[in-house]
């Protein structure tokens, strides 16, 4: 019976994704391990390291249907770790003792380091997919609200206006230097591992590196320039990225959460029926996917966390770190595959209300404006003194109830600079949105 969130029957789906908990599955991982004791004895085979008949014979018995899982189970449990009880099995069905050739060379620790960078190269894949999916969605949006005004803000209070465009175009450009990073990291990481006993490929009198090499490309992976067995910035680097991701969809549902409040009304997610809905208050819609997110991101940072912890390894094989990333590592992506495939959901369906932006930026009578207000006076009266006087009289206008524009009218020293259009023009946020838009531009055509 599951016993966490991500194998729940009920809350997996919500909290991760099937494809994401497929990879990190038993049965992928062990696939894995099959999949390079059947490279690592063809290439072998194939260098005259072992004799050819051997390595045939290993490769047609490296197959996930001929795995006992009760016993795979019970000699992991015996010697604490899952290689030699596989091991084991594909000897045990080899002919005439062919089996024995199985192996060759390699330690524990190759197998399952290379192993779990296919998984990452698998869950990277996946990541990408969904990236470039949230990229798109954010693309649309900004692209559909390049010009219209929403109020920008500053401690939870309202500033100067901006456009719903230029605040996904931000936020875009933000999931794009992603996409970036993740291309950069991947020679990096997609390193398999082959060393032996303490990484020096003591174990094969010749044909060592050769090996190393043949086995490399046999996987698609790249060859190690020295072994990394206790040398884990790469797994290390991968957990800070999805980290970085994690809180780049966490800024996502903090905004839409905080812009979903029944005060603010701007944008909402999806509507479904019932979605959202209080056991107590028929008339809630609450921000699901937005909570989801949330707690997941949070999560996964300190599983990014401990990945770091597992970089402080003893020697040439550590007592204990190692097995932190196997804890943090199928968590950590399962958790984020669930607050990407939220976000798609959020960013696809994003119900935006461009008459209630604007109704929120007119709530303040014309307050918003006072910058360019200030900036439109500075060229008469001085920046400084324009300031304190715009201060001024937005306080009048707060006490009076007032909009500032009639205050400004009012005001002898600025009525002999600037007519009554100017000051319209001045409060006008949409006149007022600076560059949003060749920024929104420039964002998009980054992508193109």
């Amino acid at each position: 019976m599951a016993s966490t969130i991500i194998d729940s029957r009920i809350f997996g789906d919500m909290f991760s994704d099937a494809r994401m908990r497929d990879v990190w599955s038993d049965e992928n991982r062990t696939s894995k391990y099959l999949e390079i004791e059947r490279a690592l004895a063809k290439v072998q085979g194939a260098l005259g390291i072992i004799p050819k008949e051997a390595a045939d014979e290993i490769v047609k018995n490296c197959e996930l249907s001929q795995i006992d899982w009760p016993r795979l189970k019970a000699k992991t449990e015996q010697i604490g770790y899952p290689i030699i009880a596989v091991v084991n099995q594909i000897n045990a069905n080899c002919r005439d003792g062919l089996g024995e050739f199985c192996h060759w060379g390699a330690t524990t620790q190759d197998i399952t380091d290379t192993a779990a960078v296919l998984q990452i190269r698998e869950s990277l894949a996946l990541v990408e997919h969904d990236l470039d999916e949230i990229g798109e969605a954010l693309a649309v949006l900004a692209r559909k609200y390049r010009d219209t005004p929403v109020i920008g803000r500053s401690n939870l209070q309202q500033a100067t206006p901006i456009t719903f465009g230029y605040k996904m175009a931000s936020i875009l450009a933000g999931i794009d230097r992603h996409r970036q990073r993740l291309q950069q990291l991947k020679p990096r990481v997609l390193m398999g591992e082959f060393g032996g006993a303490s990484g020096t490929l003591s174990s094969l009198e010749s044909g060592a590196m050769e090996t190393q090499a043949a086995l490399m490309k046999e996987l698609g992976l790249a060859q190690p320039l020295i072994s990394w067995h206790t040398v884990r910035d790469t797994i290390a680097e991968v957990g800070a990225f999805l980290g970085l991701v994690g809180g780049s969809l966490g800024k996502i549902a903090m905004d839409v959460k905080l812009m979903m409040q029944t005060e603010v009304g701007e944008v909402f997610e999806p509507f479904a029926p019932g979605r959202g809905s209080s056991s107590t208050m028929p008339q809630k819609r609450n921000p699901i996917s937005c909570l989801y997110i949330h707690a997941n991101i949070s999560v996964a940072r300190q599983h990014a966390a401990a990945l770091m912890d597992a970089m402080v390894a003893d020697h040439e094989r550590s007592t204990g770190p190692w097995e932190i990333e196997w804890v943090a590592l199928p968590e950590i992506f399962c958790l984020l595959s669930g607050a990407l495939k939220q976000t798609k959901f959020i960013l696809k369906g994003l119900e935006v209300d461009a008459t209630r932006m604007r109704a929120n930026i007119d709530m303040t009578n014309g307050l918003v404006m006072s910058e360019a207000v200030m900036m439109g006076l500075g060229p008469y009266i001085g920046r400084e003194y324009a300031h304190d006087l715009v201060y001024d009289l937005c306080r009048q206008a707060v006490t009076e109830d007032r909009p500032l524009i009639d205050i400004l009218a009012a005001h002898p020293e600025v009525s002999k600079h600037v007519t009554r259009a100017q000051l319209e023009a001045f409060c006008d946020p949409a006149k007022n949105l600076g560059q949003a838009g060749v920024m929104v531009d420039r964002v998009l055509a980054a992508r193109a």
